[in-house]
Protein backbone atom coordinates (compact mmCIF):
# COMPACT_ATOMS: atom_id res chain seq x y z
CA UNK A 1 0.00 0.00 0.00
CA UNK A 2 1.36 3.47 -0.91
CA UNK A 3 0.83 6.30 1.54
CA UNK A 4 0.60 9.66 0.96
CA UNK A 5 1.30 12.36 3.27
CA UNK A 6 -0.30 15.68 3.64
CA UNK A 7 -0.08 18.85 6.49
CA UNK A 8 -0.55 22.66 5.81
CA UNK A 9 1.95 25.36 6.54
CA UNK A 10 1.56 26.14 9.55
CA UNK A 11 3.77 22.67 10.36
CA UNK A 12 6.65 25.10 9.60
CA UNK A 13 9.08 22.24 7.74
CA UNK A 14 11.97 23.17 6.00
CA UNK A 15 11.82 22.50 2.07
CA UNK A 16 14.52 20.09 2.31
CA UNK A 17 12.50 17.54 4.36
CA UNK A 18 9.75 18.44 2.09
CA UNK A 19 11.21 17.14 -1.09
CA UNK A 20 12.68 14.77 0.42
CA UNK A 21 9.64 12.93 2.12
CA UNK A 22 7.14 14.20 -0.81
CA UNK A 23 5.31 15.77 1.42
CA UNK A 24 2.08 17.79 0.26
CA UNK A 25 1.83 20.98 2.10
CA UNK A 26 -1.54 22.92 1.95
CA UNK A 27 -0.55 27.16 2.76
CA UNK A 28 -2.47 28.80 5.12
CA UNK A 29 -3.43 32.59 4.08
CA UNK A 30 -1.82 35.51 5.37
CA UNK A 31 -3.97 38.78 5.00
CA UNK A 32 -1.43 41.77 5.35
CA UNK A 33 -2.69 45.24 4.75
CA UNK A 34 -5.74 44.02 2.50
CA UNK A 35 -3.23 41.87 0.25
CA UNK A 36 -3.70 38.19 0.83
CA UNK A 37 -0.87 36.09 0.56
CA UNK A 38 -0.25 32.26 0.55
CA UNK A 39 1.88 31.40 3.43
CA UNK A 40 5.06 31.50 2.07
CA UNK A 41 4.94 33.35 -1.11
CA UNK A 42 5.18 37.27 -1.44
CA UNK A 43 7.06 37.73 1.50
CA UNK A 44 9.73 36.93 3.81
CA UNK A 45 9.74 36.40 7.03
CA UNK A 46 12.52 38.78 8.09
CA UNK A 47 10.21 41.54 6.39
CA UNK A 48 7.27 40.52 7.89
CA UNK A 49 8.43 40.47 11.35
CA UNK A 50 10.56 43.72 10.91
CA UNK A 51 6.87 45.49 9.74
CA UNK A 52 4.67 43.81 12.50
CA UNK A 53 5.28 46.08 15.06
CA UNK A 54 4.08 49.24 13.06
CA UNK A 55 1.47 47.93 11.14
CA UNK A 56 -1.45 50.44 11.49
CA UNK A 57 -4.08 47.86 10.98
CA UNK A 58 -3.29 44.14 12.57
CA UNK A 59 -3.19 41.39 9.90
CA UNK A 60 -4.70 38.55 9.73
CA UNK A 61 -4.67 35.37 9.13
CA UNK A 62 -7.54 32.24 7.20
CA UNK A 63 -7.61 28.56 6.74
CA UNK A 64 -6.96 26.94 3.16
CA UNK A 65 -10.57 26.17 1.24
CA UNK A 66 -12.06 22.68 0.77
CA UNK A 67 -10.64 22.69 -3.01
CA UNK A 68 -7.20 23.89 -1.25
CA UNK A 69 -7.05 20.27 0.38
CA UNK A 70 -8.79 18.56 -2.45
CA UNK A 71 -5.88 19.52 -5.09
CA UNK A 72 -3.09 17.76 -3.12
CA UNK A 73 -5.76 14.44 -2.17
CA UNK A 74 -6.30 14.20 -5.68
CA UNK A 75 -2.84 14.61 -6.98
CA UNK A 76 -1.74 11.91 -4.35
CA UNK A 77 -4.42 9.48 -5.79
CA UNK A 78 -3.55 10.35 -9.88
CA UNK A 79 0.26 9.26 -8.89
CA UNK A 80 -0.88 5.76 -7.26
CA UNK A 81 -1.37 6.48 -3.53
CA UNK A 82 -3.62 4.15 -1.91
CA UNK A 83 -4.33 5.94 1.17
CA UNK A 84 -3.40 9.78 2.71
CA UNK A 85 -2.82 10.76 6.02
CA UNK A 86 -3.28 13.95 6.35
CA UNK A 87 -1.99 15.65 9.58
CA UNK A 88 -2.59 19.46 10.80
CA UNK A 89 -2.56 21.82 13.23
CA UNK A 90 -4.22 21.59 16.80
CA UNK A 91 -8.38 21.95 16.15
CA UNK A 92 -8.71 24.30 19.09
CA UNK A 93 -6.42 27.24 17.77
CA UNK A 94 -7.84 26.48 14.04
CA UNK A 95 -9.94 25.35 11.47
CA UNK A 96 -7.92 23.61 9.28
CA UNK A 97 -8.16 20.24 9.99
CA UNK A 98 -12.18 20.57 10.22
CA UNK A 99 -11.66 21.75 6.69
CA UNK A 100 -9.53 18.69 5.88
CA UNK A 101 -11.86 16.29 7.07
CA UNK A 102 -14.35 18.02 4.90
CA UNK A 103 -12.11 17.74 1.93
CA UNK A 104 -11.57 13.74 2.65
CA UNK A 105 -15.85 13.00 2.08
CA UNK A 106 -14.83 13.63 -1.69
CA UNK A 107 -12.30 10.29 -1.42
CA UNK A 108 -14.70 8.60 1.19
CA UNK A 109 -11.97 5.85 3.14
CA UNK A 110 -9.25 6.79 2.16
CA UNK A 111 -8.12 9.85 3.80
CA UNK A 112 -7.00 9.86 7.46
CA UNK A 113 -7.02 13.16 9.06
CA UNK A 114 -5.43 13.61 12.09
CA UNK A 115 -5.26 16.62 15.26
CA UNK A 116 -1.79 16.96 15.92
CA UNK A 117 -2.72 19.00 19.14
CA UNK A 118 0.49 21.39 18.49
CA UNK A 119 1.51 23.72 15.46
CA UNK A 120 4.80 24.64 13.87
CA UNK A 121 7.57 21.71 14.48
CA UNK A 122 5.40 20.70 17.11
CA UNK A 123 3.25 19.53 14.18
CA UNK A 124 5.90 19.10 11.45
CA UNK A 125 7.70 16.16 13.74
CA UNK A 126 4.37 14.51 13.63
CA UNK A 127 4.74 14.76 9.91
CA UNK A 128 8.06 13.88 9.83
CA UNK A 129 7.50 10.99 11.82
CA UNK A 130 4.79 9.60 9.69
CA UNK A 131 6.29 9.89 6.12
CA UNK A 132 9.41 8.29 7.64
CA UNK A 133 7.19 5.27 8.36
CA UNK A 134 5.31 5.55 5.35
CA UNK A 135 6.40 2.68 3.03
CA UNK A 136 5.57 0.42 6.19
CA UNK A 137 1.79 1.09 5.56
CA UNK A 138 -1.14 3.13 7.01
CA UNK A 139 -0.94 1.81 10.57
CA UNK A 140 2.75 2.28 10.77
CA UNK A 141 2.51 5.75 9.32
CA UNK A 142 -0.38 6.89 12.32
CA UNK A 143 1.58 5.18 14.96
CA UNK A 144 5.13 7.05 14.35
CA UNK A 145 2.50 10.20 14.06
CA UNK A 146 0.77 9.12 17.30
CA UNK A 147 4.11 8.00 18.74
CA UNK A 148 6.03 11.52 18.34
CA UNK A 149 2.93 13.10 19.89
CA UNK A 150 2.96 11.43 23.02
CA UNK A 151 6.70 12.51 23.80
CA UNK A 152 6.53 16.16 22.43
CA UNK A 153 7.16 19.12 24.15
CA UNK A 154 6.37 22.92 22.56
CA UNK A 155 7.58 26.00 25.10
CA UNK A 156 7.85 29.83 23.98
CA UNK A 157 8.91 32.95 25.67
CA UNK A 158 7.13 36.06 23.88
CA UNK A 159 8.52 39.38 24.04
CA UNK A 160 5.13 40.90 24.54
CA UNK A 161 1.62 39.49 25.49
CA UNK A 162 -0.07 41.84 23.05
CA UNK A 163 -0.35 39.70 19.67
CA UNK A 164 -1.53 36.82 21.99
CA UNK A 165 -4.09 38.68 23.60
CA UNK A 166 -5.25 40.12 20.27
CA UNK A 167 -5.90 36.58 19.45
CA UNK A 168 -8.00 35.37 21.89
CA UNK A 169 -6.00 32.29 22.98
CA UNK A 170 -5.24 33.35 26.65
CA UNK A 171 -7.23 34.76 29.08
CA UNK A 172 -7.80 38.18 29.25
CA UNK A 173 -7.19 38.64 32.68
CA UNK A 174 -3.94 37.32 32.34
CA UNK A 175 -2.21 39.04 29.20
CA UNK A 176 -3.57 42.26 31.00
CA UNK A 177 -1.35 41.44 33.64
CA UNK A 178 1.26 40.66 30.72
CA UNK A 179 0.95 43.98 29.74
CA UNK A 180 0.80 46.02 33.31
CA UNK A 181 3.94 44.44 34.24
CA UNK A 182 6.06 44.37 31.00
CA UNK A 183 6.74 40.87 31.19
CA UNK A 184 7.72 38.14 29.00
CA UNK A 185 5.47 35.38 29.16
CA UNK A 186 6.67 32.05 28.99
CA UNK A 187 3.32 29.46 27.59
CA UNK A 188 3.19 25.71 26.70
CA UNK A 189 1.06 24.95 23.96
CA UNK A 190 0.13 21.35 25.26
CA UNK A 191 -3.35 18.81 23.94
CA UNK A 192 -4.23 21.92 21.45
CA UNK A 193 -4.11 24.93 24.12
CA UNK A 194 -2.01 27.51 24.59
CA UNK A 195 -1.01 27.72 28.66
CA UNK A 196 1.07 30.60 30.52
CA UNK A 197 3.19 28.65 32.61
CA UNK A 198 5.47 31.67 33.82
CA UNK A 199 7.19 34.60 32.90
CA UNK A 200 10.51 36.57 33.05
CA UNK A 201 11.11 40.13 33.43
CA UNK A 202 14.00 40.55 31.13
CA UNK A 203 14.87 38.86 27.57
CA UNK A 204 17.77 37.16 29.41
CA UNK A 205 16.16 35.66 32.07
CA UNK A 206 13.32 33.98 29.44
CA UNK A 207 16.29 32.50 27.60
CA UNK A 208 17.48 31.38 30.66
CA UNK A 209 13.75 29.64 31.15
CA UNK A 210 13.70 28.15 28.01
CA UNK A 211 17.42 26.54 28.76
CA UNK A 212 15.83 25.11 31.80
CA UNK A 213 12.96 23.73 30.25
CA UNK A 214 14.65 22.32 27.04
CA UNK A 215 17.25 20.28 29.78
CA UNK A 216 14.05 19.03 31.22
CA UNK A 217 13.02 17.15 28.64
CA UNK A 218 16.17 15.13 28.95
CA UNK A 219 17.20 12.59 25.89
CA UNK A 220 15.71 14.16 22.66
CA UNK A 221 15.05 12.10 19.66
CA UNK A 222 13.90 15.54 17.75
CA UNK A 223 14.88 19.48 18.36
CA UNK A 224 14.03 22.51 16.51
CA UNK A 225 14.66 25.75 18.44
CA UNK A 226 11.98 28.01 17.08
CA UNK A 227 11.97 32.00 16.78
CA UNK A 228 10.53 35.16 15.69
CA UNK A 229 13.25 36.83 13.37
CA UNK A 230 15.56 36.27 16.97
CA UNK A 231 18.21 33.82 15.56
CA UNK A 232 21.04 35.23 17.72
CA UNK A 233 18.82 34.22 20.76
CA UNK A 234 18.05 30.87 19.16
CA UNK A 235 21.84 30.63 18.31
CA UNK A 236 22.35 31.40 22.04
CA UNK A 237 20.07 28.75 23.50
CA UNK A 238 21.50 25.81 21.40
CA UNK A 239 25.11 26.51 22.26
CA UNK A 240 23.86 26.73 26.32
CA UNK A 241 21.99 23.57 25.42
CA UNK A 242 25.56 21.89 24.26
CA UNK A 243 27.89 23.41 26.59
CA UNK A 244 25.29 22.08 29.75
CA UNK A 245 24.28 18.60 28.39
CA UNK A 246 26.91 14.84 28.13
CA UNK A 247 23.61 13.36 26.83
CA UNK A 248 23.10 12.57 23.02
CA UNK A 249 21.33 15.39 21.26
CA UNK A 250 19.97 15.02 17.67
CA UNK A 251 22.18 15.21 14.76
CA UNK A 252 19.88 17.21 12.63
CA UNK A 253 18.74 19.91 14.75
CA UNK A 254 16.11 22.79 13.17
CA UNK A 255 15.99 26.10 13.20
CA UNK A 256 13.30 27.83 12.17
CA UNK A 257 11.77 31.57 11.65
CA UNK A 258 8.60 30.79 12.42
CA UNK A 259 5.57 31.14 9.87
CA UNK A 260 3.72 34.85 9.82
CA UNK A 261 0.79 32.73 10.37
CA UNK A 262 1.32 31.74 13.65
CA UNK A 263 3.58 35.16 14.21
CA UNK A 264 1.08 36.88 13.76
CA UNK A 265 -0.53 35.60 17.03
CA UNK A 266 2.82 35.59 19.07
CA UNK A 267 4.32 38.61 17.68
CA UNK A 268 8.56 39.34 17.07
CA UNK A 269 11.74 38.51 18.72
CA UNK A 270 10.15 35.16 20.51
CA UNK A 271 12.38 32.08 21.61
CA UNK A 272 11.16 28.60 21.89
CA UNK A 273 11.66 25.13 21.29
CA UNK A 274 9.89 21.70 19.66
CA UNK A 275 11.33 18.51 20.89
CA UNK A 276 10.55 14.75 21.01
CA UNK A 277 11.88 13.12 23.59
CA UNK A 278 13.08 9.84 23.89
Amino acid sequence: MKIGVVTDSTADLPATLVEQHGIQVVPSILVLEGIEYLDGRGISRDEYYTRLPSLRTPPTTAAPSIGDFMTPYQALFSNGCDHIVSIHAASQLTTIVNIAEQAAKEFPGRVTCIDSGSLSLGLGFQVIAAAEEAALGLQAAIAAAEAARKHLHVYAALDTMEYLKRSGRVPGVIAGLGDYLSIKPVIELSGGEVKPIGAARTTSQADERMLQLLLEVGELERLAILHTNSELRARKLLDQLMQQVRMNVPRDILFVNVTPVIGTHVGPNGLGFASVGK
